[in-house]
């Protein structure tokens, strides 16, 4: 089965994980993927792209904010996709990599996945998330894919043989990723937007577990943009309180700290989220303090920080 990526250059980075999460499927020859990386030099770029948004027996649509702004994804290649789907002679898919108002896109009907249209930066890690696409996938190539039998006559006996579909592709490597080196600047960036998602999740689920326990109290309290403290009351006693704030030049780490006694002097911590790279994508991995070293191997997007961190702050109730 041919599978074809509709997806925004900003993106390139998930595209690229979602491929290696395809790496099996393709050595297996359930599917071969096609996107615009393919098109080799002299080759003419609209034509290619329209030659395969033609073929492709799946298309994928990897949705994102820059998906929707981009005038040919959403246009070209999602409307031609959409007019295939609908007719029937191929299945749109809609990934949804990064949170963005896709409902009342025309593909907004359709199953996204991964699971409940959940964005894969929402999960804990990248790798849950491109292995519940990777399973939707290679579910519905099964479905869409029954061989082929061509009858053989040998000495006047018919013989049933099964013929697998042939791929008129050229051969290539499906190890195509090249690594980058990331600069203090997206270093930072990605640590300040992480930090930033830590603080907003932690004031959400605060207000939330007050509204669903009515002897629970909670404080939220934003310090100023690098540090906020949170806490917990039961009954009016303090159950579980934590200080989370952003590293500076005189702290051991320069990450994102965590500390069981609030915010104190600062020098302090519990737990703390060093930034980390595949090499591809940047990441966030805890040191492994709180929990004896539990955690310490996972790399994590800001969702997963959030969540980590959060479970450490729920412990204290639970």
């Amino acid at each position: 089965m041919e599978v074809f990526f509709s997806y925004s250059h900003q993106d390139e980075g998930l595209r690229n994980e979602l491929e290696k999460h395809l790496s099996l499927l393709k050595r297996q020859g359930v599917i071969d993927i096609w996107s615009d990386h393919r098109i080799g030099p002299g080759e003419e770029l609209g034509g290619e792209i329209d030659q395969h948004l033609e073929s492709a027996d799946i298309l994928l649509l990897l949705v994102s904010p820059d998906f929707l702004n981009s005038d040919y994804c959403y246009d070209i290649e999602m409307t031609r996709a959409m007019e295939r789907h609908e007719r029937g002679d191929a299945r749109v898919i809609p990934v949804i990599l990064r949170p963005c108002d896709w409902q009342g896109a025309p593909f907004g009907k359709l199953k996204a996945i991964p699971t409940d249209g959940k964005p894969v930066t929402k999960h804990q890690t990248l790798d849950d998330a491109f292995l519940d696409v990777a399973c939707a996938i290679r579910e519905l190539a099964q479905q869409l894919r029954p061989a082929s039998t061509v009858i053989v006559h040998a000495e006047s006996t018919p013989v049933e043989r099964t013929q697998e579909p042939s791929l008129n592709q050229r051969a290539r490597s499906s190890n195509l990723r090249v690594r980058q080196e990331f600069t203090d600047r997206q270093r930072h960036k990605f640590l300040d937007e992480a930090f930033e998602f830590i603080a907003q999740y932690f004031e959400g689920s605060l207000a939330e577990l007050e509204a669903r326990n009515a002897d629970v109290e909670t404080s939220f309290k934003r310090v100023d943009a690098n540090r906020f403290e949170a806490a917990v009351y039961m009954g009016g006693q303090e159950r579980s309180r934590c200080g989370i704030w952003l590293g500076d030049g005189a702290s051991i780490s320069k990450g994102i700290l965590f500390s069981h006694s609030g915010l104190g002097g600062g020098n302090s911590y519990n737990e703390s989220l060093s930034i980390e790279d595949d090499g591809f994508s940047l990441f966030l991995k805890p040191m492994g303090m709180a929990r004896m070293g539990q955690g310490g191997d996972k790399l994590l997007t800001a969702e997963g920080a959030a969540e980590f961190y959060w479970g450490l702050f729920i412990d204290r109730l639970q």
